[in-house]
């Protein structure tokens, strides 16, 4: 990584550090500031770098918080998953105790322009009854009107603006679009996780005109400081549990954590990739058969860094992709051809269970199997389960990724993690060790 050069400031753990750290690499003497996000995190100095709220007096300031409202709405525009809502409800409630007010700014969904059925303001009443205030809604998010609200926003008031997205501006990170939005608020606050990984003009371009008065919100921060005791400050021994169809898409992330974890745990439609290059029959189970050499590469490098790779030994095999498929449980590497695996077996799950109940720091991503379908949703439950038992002996568990997510609030355990992430896309994106704007921008 090359050498730090540090000098006066706080001094911790009997080194100095200065406020603006940088990395030189000692060949070039070059200057990487982009890695400063990376050194915060990957070399636990983050929560000495963090802004959070608890560096601000929001008192008679009006704070602009970047949140993920992008929720799902029925036909009627009801919102039917008010999660990512009540997520940001801590930060909110916060700034509003101190005497400040809140500007709230969001997209939904994937509009071309201004289309009503993306508006925010159908979600205000929702957001009304979970915050315990009356929200206000403007229906712009720049320009007189944005302006004209914000103005008159009077200390315990929130204001919605409306869908930051459209206007095209805000995706493609326009600074003019950013610096009309900062003009809205006094302090910059970012809770929206999901959008993190996102360079986009309210997520990342605005905090440049904040150089003082940016901080992370408790969710964001908290998004943080999971994945870090995870990745970088774990109790071991550590598991990571890794699921989904394609090795591809999770190659980066197995190749990033393998120093981090003592047992990988993979499942769901990845497995007979696996199977497959090390010479089993899967019959019509998905396989990539193109990436059967970088399987044997990625068992060959966990077992250079002594990383145990378990891999179901049985699965349940359909004779067709539907919930009434006809059913048996076969061994992985023997799958009759016309059949096709798709959930992990018993001997599987026993398996998993032991290592589990071993484990002092769970990271579970993807499910076991298609839990979709009730058929084939047991190892994902029972998987589920054997982590809640584990961290109510004391492990810390965290889950993230789109459909993990999913699995623990359909099958009621997501109260029974340690923490369940609010960001698919950027906690992949974490995992696999890159720098996020989102975050390099208050870190900045």
């Amino acid at each position: 990584m090359g050498s730090i050069y540090i000098s006066n400031g706080l001094k911790i753990k009997g080194v100095y550090l200065k406020v603006a750290l940088k990395i030189i690499d000692k060949s070039t003497k070059k200057t990487d500031k982009i890695n400063f996000c990376y050194l915060c995190t990957n070399l636990n100095l983050h929560s000495y770098f963090m802004k959070t709220l608890k560096d601000f007096n929001f008192n008679a300031k009006k704070a602009i918080i970047r949140v993920d409202f992008n929720v799902p709405l029925d036909e009627h525009f009801n919102v039917t998953d008010a999660t990512r809502i009540e997520a940001a409800k801590p930060t909110i409630d916060a700034i509003l105790a101190q005497g400040g007010s809140v500007i709230l700014m969001s997209h939904l969904g994937r509009p071309k322009g201004k289309e009503d059925q993306f508006s925010l303001r159908h979600i205000v009443a929702k957001c009304s009854e979970i915050l315990g205030v009356n929200v206000q809604f403007a229906a712009d998010c720049i320009g007189d009107t944005a302006q004209n609200a914000a103005h008159n926003l009077k200390q315990g008031d929130v204001l919605l603006l409306e869908n930051l997205r459209f206007y095209k501006e805000e995706e493609a990170g326009d600074v003019d679009f950013a610096k009309e939005l900062a003009s809205l608020g006094d302090i910059y606050v970012n809770d929206a996780f999901g959008t993190a990984h996102r360079a986009h003009a309210s997520t990342t371009i605005i905090a440049q005109f904040f150089p003082e008065h940016k901080c992370f919100g408790l969710l964001l921060a908290k998004e943080i400081e999971s994945l870090n005791r995870v990745l970088n400050n774990s109790v071991k021994p550590v598991t990571a549990i890794l699921g989904g169809s394609k090795v591809s898409s999770k190659i980066t992330v197995i190749e990033n954590i393998l120093d981090k974890v003592d047992h990988m745990i993979i499942g769901g439609g990845m497995t007979f990739t696996f199977i497959k290059a090390l010479g089993g029959k899967v019959g019509d189970s998905i396989c990539e058969d193109d990436k059967l050499e970088l399987a044997l590469e990625i068992l060959h490098l966990a077992k250079q860094k002594n990383v145990h790779i378990h891999i179901p030994v049985d699965v349940v095999a359909a004779d067709a992709f539907a919930n009434d498929a006809h059913t048996q449980i076969v061994d992985v590497r023997e799958i009759p051809d016309g059949w096709q695996g798709l959930d992990a077996g018993p001997k599987s799950l026993a398996n998993f269970k032991e290592v589990i109940m071993a484990s002092k720091t769970i990271l579970w991503n993807g499910p076991l199997g298609v839990f979709e379908m009730e058929s084939f949703a047991k190892g994902t439950i029972t998987l589920g389960n054997y982590i809640a038992e584990a961290t109510e002996n004391g492990a810390f568990s965290l889950v993230g990724g789109g459909d993990s997510v999913a699995a623990v609030k359909q099958f009621g355990l997501e109260d029974k993690m340690s923490y369940v992430s609010t960001g698919g896309g950027a906690m992949l994106e974490m995992l696999e060790g890159r720098t996020l704007p989102g975050i390099a921008a208050i870190l900045d």
